[in-house]
């Protein structure tokens, strides 16, 4: 499991970076991959560097961590949780809007593509937008580390998962800056492509809205994560229990998800959620985790004891013991 070191002052910080390195995590969070750093047209270009992944780990948790510690056996003890949830719901906004602007950044270098004469002036446009889109996307993952890394603080403390509320062209006027955005998109592209078409044996998870144990839930993904280090996860994309659980543990442990939401089998009314899981059957999962829910989760279990597919299956009563 992940190791979250307490931190309890700023003094500490200095002492705590010069013994110990940053996450693998933040470490490939925190790379600069480009020359010349500018997120919008009205910055600047800059040299400077990012922050210090170590320094950037430690700060994250202090400043989860600070609100606990300042609360603690006070009268505001019980909205402490509340105030650090909105820190790592802040992270996690900035991490979709920085998304967005990446994404519109590379619409725009497209559209240059598209239209690249080898002027000059289309040039200089291109390898402009190219820079911003890069420097959105680099500025996006050290943000999405932070995010995360402070959800792991959140967790460790209230014992309970955070989770948001409610997921080439060819042409022989190409020059060398077409080229280059080009190779650029596709290699952006195919990241994507990785994040939502990840490749690995299929675990799926299912489970109701209402579930409180996390723990139970994190130590069998464990489990089973040992077993199968290239898993990917499938569930049913619900904000609130046990898929929000699995979200966190995902993110915790950097395993890719698919999230199986409604919107694709909503036109079948009350068939949708039973559509959806013969869609994640369809996935030849390799191990599957089930637990007490509707008669969606019912049914699935059903499913998947019918295939032969290895399970664990947890009822609401076995919360807060050790599962059968």
């Amino acid at each position: 499991m992940t190791t979250i070191t307490t931190i309890r002052s700023t003094e500490e910080i200095a002492d705590l970076i010069a013994e110990e390195s940053a996450s693998a995590a933040f470490e490939q969070a925190f790379v600069e991959t480009i020359d010349g750093f500018r997120m919008s047209h009205a910055d600047d270009e800059t040299d400077v560097g990012l922050p210090l992944a170590r320094e950037a780990e430690l700060a994250t948790e202090l400043v989860i961590r600070t609100f606990f510690d300042l609360l603690r056996d006070t009268r505001l003890e019980a909205i402490a949780d509340r105030l650090a949830w909105g820190i790592v719901h802040s992270l996690h906004k900035v991490t979709d809007q920085l998304d967005g602007e990446a994404d519109k950044a590379a619409r725009k270098v497209r559209d240059l593509i598209r239209d690249a004469d080898g002027s000059e002036v289309l040039t200089a446009q291109l390898e402009d937008a190219q820079t911003i889109c890069q420097s959105l996307d680099e500025a996006r993952e050290a943000v999405a580390c932070m995010r995360d890394h402070a959800a792991q603080t959140f967790a460790a403390e209230t014992g309970r998962p955070w989770s948001a509320p409610r997921g080439s062209m060819v042409s022989n006027k190409r020059t060398a800056a077409v080229v280059s955005a080009t190779d650029f998109l596709a290699a952006r592209r195919q990241r994507r492509i990785d994040q939502h078409a990840p490749k690995g044996p299929i675990v799926i998870f299912s489970g109701g809205k209402v579930w409180e144990d996390s723990q139970l839930l994190w130590d069998r993904l464990d489990n089973i994560h040992m077993r199968v280090p290239m898993m990917v996860l499938a569930t049913t994309a619900q904000d609130k229990g046990c898929d929000a659980i699995a979200a966190a543990w995902a993110a915790s442990r950097k395993v890719p998800v698919i999230a199986f939401t409604l919107a694709k089998w909503r036109h079948l009314g009350d068939r949708a959620g039973f559509a959806r899981n013969d869609a994640m059957l369809a996935l030849n999962p390799v191990e599957a985790l089930v637990c007490e829910g509707s008669g969606v989760q019912s049914q699935l279990a059903r499913a998947i004891r019918g295939k032969g597919v290895p399970a664990h299956f947890f009822r609401l009563v076995d919360q807060h013991r050790v599962a059968r």
